[in-house]
């Protein structure tokens, strides 16, 4: 597809979701103020093979909710917020097409860096489709050797600019998470296998923070005191889809969430300094005081 229709497309999907909904005259009015329309008007004929494209790439719905105004809204725009699929498609595309059209500004624009891992993604992709057991070199942060062994892959997730493979060992019987920046080698085979009907990878991690779903670890409610300043950060960028804030004043406030507290949410509490304050539950409160003593300790002779 072309890159220039490719943005297009974009445009359109941010145009509707921006104005939650608006009519054809006011898409075309913003059309004729965008560069790529090069002063031509949009036809409602091009506006409607758009509509078909677009909820064929992306999945995306654009609906006219035909109450007299004739306005345009996406049905299910909370694809776009839910940390889906499409979502992460949709704004990965989005961006990297702003970054296309920007090439003069390149010097000024920084990315984090990767780390490996993407090269073994049509693989697993390829297997998950299929349901195809992959074989597997793999050495763990834990161990100095590299072992060789055979893993039935259930789904991927990204976490902190990492890949990570959620597969079942066979040898294990359980089901395993890989980091891809830790494969040193990965293969397709031809044996396949029975993709289980009671796995959904959503549920998986539903009650996780990120990668780790230790089910030995209960879930519980997590009460946090937060800094006001930091507490900003907490509003726009979200600890767990659960976060409520249930109290708020001009030097604090005070959040929960629901979850399993694991290794990687105790390390993004720690993470955030003095600013946050575990509450509850109490072994959780006890086991980060342990952690700050042990860290003074290691400073206080200084």
């Amino acid at each position: 597809m072309a890159k220039n229709l490719l943005n297009k497309y974009v445009w359109l999907v941010e145009t509707i979701y921006k104005a939650k909904q608006i009519s054809f005259e006011e898409i075309n009015q913003k059309w004729l103020e965008n560069d790529m329309s090069e002063d031509k008007p949009l036809s409602i004929r091009t506006f409607h093979k758009w509509r078909i494209a677009i909820e064929e790439m992306f999945g995306l719905i654009i609906e006219n909710e035909q109450g007299g105004r004739y306005r345009y809204y996406i049905q299910n725009a909370d694809e776009l917020r839910n940390g889906s699929m499409r979502s992460w498609l949709f704004n990965t595309l989005t961006v990297s097409n702003l970054m296309m059209e920007n090439v003069s500004v390149k010097d000024k624009i920084l990315f984090e860096e990767i780390p490996d891992g993407e090269q073994y993604l049509p693989a697993i992709l390829e297997a998950l489709k299929k349901n195809l057991i992959l074989g597997m070199s793999y050495q763990s942060f834990s161990r100095d050797e590299t072992h060789t062994f055979e893993v039935e892959p259930y789904c991927l997730k990204a976490f902190k600019q990492r890949w990570y493979l959620i597969a079942r060992s066979p040898y294990y019987d359980k089901v395993m998470i890989y980091a891809l920046d830790r494969v040193k080698w990965l293969g397709l085979t031809e044996k396949s296998f029975r993709y289980p009907k009671d796995f959904n990878a959503e549920e998986f991690f539903e009650d996780c923070f990120g990668i780790i779903a230790d089910q030995s670890i209960d879930v519980e409610t997590v009460k946090i005191k937060v800094s006001a300043g930091q507490a900003n950060y907490l509003r726009s960028l979200t600890l767990h889809q659960t976060q409520r804030e249930i109290e708020r004043n001009d030097e604090y406030s005070i959040f929960t969430v629901r979850l399993r507290p694991t290794f990687d949410f105790r390390q993004e509490i720690l993470s955030q300094g003095c600013d946050i304050e575990v509450l509850e539950p109490k072994w959780f409160r006890d086991e980060m005081a342990e952690i700050a003593k042990n860290m003074w300790n290691k400073y206080k002779e200084d």
